[in-house]
């Protein structure tokens, strides 16, 4: 018995002895969320009780392992600890995520804080409370915040975003992601979005972001929603305002639920109501507004992987100034002349012809996946429809019956992957995908504008950015994209034949009715892109800034189909089939300083367009439904130039002084003559109080100044008065004035329960009630800009 239980010891220990304890373990600890080092994080491994800290590049080394099964526990200070069963056969090396501490990751989700989108352009951006405080306002008057960055107004309700002089197609707005589609070819044509849906916004003046498009000549505009935080709670938020002027208000409110898992689900609604607008001195008739949006939203948001699902519908109702639809050209002549609109009546909710009548949906799809070693994938598919009834002044059976009635409908897929190469190195790579469709509805009984069309767009873009050293950061970018458009239209014949089609796009003719001709045109453009910046950090708080984008933006269906009445525009509009993409060169140069005390940004920029498409006044012409000037789309080279400055001063605790300043200048390099349309030079001073120890009290006092544009060109048109049976110069070219307008707005937190707070806001814009008229509001030949204002505003948190 001995002999045998000596054998079975000998056997074991040999066994024992024999086993392989020579593995190592080699790691590296991350932060989930951005891969930046975690040093000093702690490492327990239980089986053996030993423990260590990871060194300045996050790394740890255990040495000295056999071939089990080990259980490693990881932490590190404001991180949720993580263990991980590690079975061993051989020596490994493994990358450890670790997740930033809930309280503190839902404070950086609930900001909404995000990286660049291009490492170096200047970023401008719109934060929550910002938003907040303008509820009542549309995206184009709160983007007029920014330096650089103006607006082209029908009226005071139709604001169009204008980015460095250039606006419509040349500006894309991104709506949490996906580009908005709503026939923004029109100079009327407001973007349809409600900013109380949104929770930030960030604007990039160029198309160096090539990652969202190409032909983002102006520039881009991204608006995000807010992110869900990963925990058990439910909160919300309303705001009420009130306005004097318009006699209305704005009261928006939603309520989100999320859980711990990671599932949450968000519904907001707003309903704006205003009735006619006032100028100093009289009633602006037919300028009200009733706009109504609702958004759904529900998915999960994980630190790996995260889908969302949601849907938004917006409605918009607005009237066209009563007094900018004339009769003959006697009218026209005495509208441009006069003090005061032709017509005015007494103020009403009631939206009469001419208005527009806009509805537009979004279902979206989108979702993203992070992969150990590729990077993050994300994918985007959303269905947009866009409705657009516009209304003239029609009698008789018809007075109902809009004048323009289009159906626009577009799929967009988008995939991107943000791979990082290295410590130091970033690429990202994407392909776009979209189909869309318009139908422009013939039941109208009034030739249509738009005629319809399918379009095919895709594109494909890289984005290499590599930081050098501390101090320098390279960014690459290139991108192409392609159009195919197939359109059905309906020509005049003598239109076709003037403008020499008949010999030029003979090919194309499908059918001959009378005096029409029923054309096919198939068109295709390619369209590349690109980018190369440089970013260089020096003395601590300087930065330096440049880039360069190359930018190409195929001609838009209005641009290209135009033949008859804008009627919301009340303008005929006449377009070029043989117009080529605009190509653009911009060159933009940035220094910034931030400090404690002093912060500003200057920014030169020069921007060469080839083959620019611009759209101009040639004469007013008498239709059977009124008097009506008529602007016609041309192609030629332009240069634009100028410098935005913005400037901080903090005077003391409470106290600080603001300044921006905006200067550009439109030159026709072909015509050797100013461009139309071109923002006047402008500046804004601002004082501002906050102590925060006083209800967080805000006071600001902000002064604008808007030179006269002395630089136009001369687009004046005589027209025969049968009236008195003379030639009279119509007068569409002279700017107005400069004007100076003062503005206040104030704002006290009242704490009412542990987590409700309830914000009161208080100002007032155009403090002296001052008449003026800006260059670029398009009605500014009929009437006075808007009078002073009062409004209150009230935000509820819960």
């Amino acid at each position: 018995m001995r002999v045998f239980i000596l054998l079975f010891l000998l056997i074991s220990s040999n066994f024992i002895i024999s086993q392989n304890c020579n593995n190592t373990i080699t790691g590296k600890v991350l932060d989930l969320h951005d891969n930046t080092i975690l040093v000093d994080a702690r490492i327990v491994v239980l089986e053996i009780n030993k423990q260590l800290l990871t060194n300045e590049s996050g790394g740890f080394t255990i040495s000295g392992l056999c071939n089990q099964t080990y259980t490693i526990e990881i932490s590190h200070a404001f991180c949720l600890p993580k263990t991980y069963k590690i079975e061993l056969i051989s020596s490994i090396e493994k990358v450890f995520l670790l997740e930033h501490h809930l309280e503190e990751l839902n404070e950086i989700i609930l900001e909404g804080k995000t990286n660049n989108d291009s490492e170096t352009s200047l970023e401008n951006k719109i934060t929550k409370e910002e938003l907040e405080k303008s509820s009542s306002k549309s995206l184009g008057d709160v983007l007029n915040s920014i330096s650089g960055i103006s607006s082209l107004n029908t009226g005071n309700t139709i604001v169009k975003p204008v980015i460095n002089g250039l606006h419509s197609s040349r500006v894309v707005i991104l709506n949490d992601g996906i580009r908005l589609e709503d026939q923004d070819w029109g100079a009327e044509h407001a973007p349809n979005l409600d900013i109380n849906a949104i929770d930030n916004i960030t604007v990039i003046k160029g198309a160096s972001a090539l990652q969202y498009s190409g032909n983002a000549i102006g520039g881009i505009v991204i608006t995000e929603t807010a992110k869900a935080p990963v925990k058990d709670s439910i909160y919300g938020k309303t705001i009420v305002t009130a306005a004097s002027n318009g006699r209305g208000g704005t009261t928006t409110t939603q309520l989100t639920k999320t859980y711990k898992s990671g599932w949450y689900g968000n519904i907001q609604g707003t309903i704006k109501r205003f009735g006619d607008f006032n100028a100093p001195d009289y009633n602006l008739s037919n300028t009200g507004v009733y706009e109504r949006s609702l958004s759904v939203r529900g998915g999960i948001n994980r630190f790996r992987s995260g889908l969302e699902a949601s849907y938004s519908l917006y409605k918009m109702e607005t009237g066209i100034l009563r007094a900018s639809h004339l009769g003959g050209a006697q009218d026209q002549i005495r509208a441009i002349n006069n003090l005061e609109p032709l017509f005015v009546d007494d103020f009403t909710y009631n939206i009469n012809s001419p208005k527009q009548d806009v509805e537009h949906h979004i279902l979206k799809l989108k979702g993203f996946k992070k992969f150990e070693k590729l990077g993050k994938l994300d994918f985007k598919y959303s269905f947009q429809q866009n409705n657009r009834l516009e209304f003239d002044i029609r009698r008789g059976d018809d007075r109902d019956k809009p004048s323009l009635d289009l159906k626009l409908n577009t799929h967009t897929l988008l995939l991107d992957l943000d791979s990082k190469l290295s410590e130091t190195a970033n690429l990202k790579l994407g392909l776009t995908g979209q189909y869309q469709t318009n139908f422009a509805d013939p039941s109208t009984g009034v030739r249509r504008l738009i005629p319809d069309y399918s379009e095919y767009n895709t594109g494909l873009y890289a984005i290499l950015e590599k930081q050098i050293n501390n101090q320098f950061i390279f960014e690459l970018g290139a991108r192409l994209d392609y159009t195919y458009l197939d359109a059905l239209k309906f020509y005049r014949t003598s239109f076709w034949e003037d403008r020499g089609y008949d010999s030029t796009f003979q090919d194309i003719v499908v059918e001959e009715f009378g005096n029409q001709i029923l054309v096919n045109p198939k068109l295709n453009f390619y369209n590349p892109s690109a980018t190369a910046g440089i970013s260089y950090n020096f003395k601590e708080d300087f930065k330096l800034l440049f880039n360069y984008s190359l930018a190409s933006r195929a001609p838009n269906p209005s641009e290209l189909f135009s033949e008859g009445l804008h009627h919301s525009a009340s303008r005929i509009e006449l377009g070029g089939l043989e117009f080529k993409s605009e190509t653009a060169h911009k060159f933009s140069f940035t220094l910034q300083h931030d400090s404690d005390r002093i912060r500003f940004t200057i920014n030169p920029y020069i921007n060469l367009i080839s083959d620019f498409i611009v759209i101009e006044p040639i004469e007013v012409q008498q239709t059977i439904r009124g008097n009506f000037q008529v602007w016609e789309y041309r192609q030629t080279n332009a240069r634009l130039m100028g410098v935005d400055i913005d400037g901080e001063i903090k005077l003391n605790d409470y106290f600080k002084y603001n300044h921006q300043f905006s200067i550009i200048k439109g030159k026709d390099i072909t015509k050797k003559d100013a461009l139309i349309n071109i923002p006047a030079a402008s500046t804004r001073n601002a004082i501002a109080y906050t102590n925060k120890k006083l209800n967080n009290l805000n006071l600001r006092l902000q002064s604008e100044y808007v030179f006269r544009q002395n630089e136009f060109p001369d687009n004046n048109f005589e027209v025969f008065v049968p009236e008195t049976e003379t030639l009279e110069i119509v007068d569409v070219s002279t700017p107005p004035d400069a004007y100076h307008l003062l503005g206040f707005n104030s704002s006290i937190d009242y704490k009412l329960s542990k987590k409700s707070i309830l914000t009161i806001g208080f100002g007032v814009s155009n403090i002296f009630n001052t008449n003026y008229r800006n260059y670029l509001n398009r009605l500014r030949y009929y009437a006075n800009d808007l009078g002073r204002d009062y409004s209150i505003n009230l935000k509820i948190n819960y």
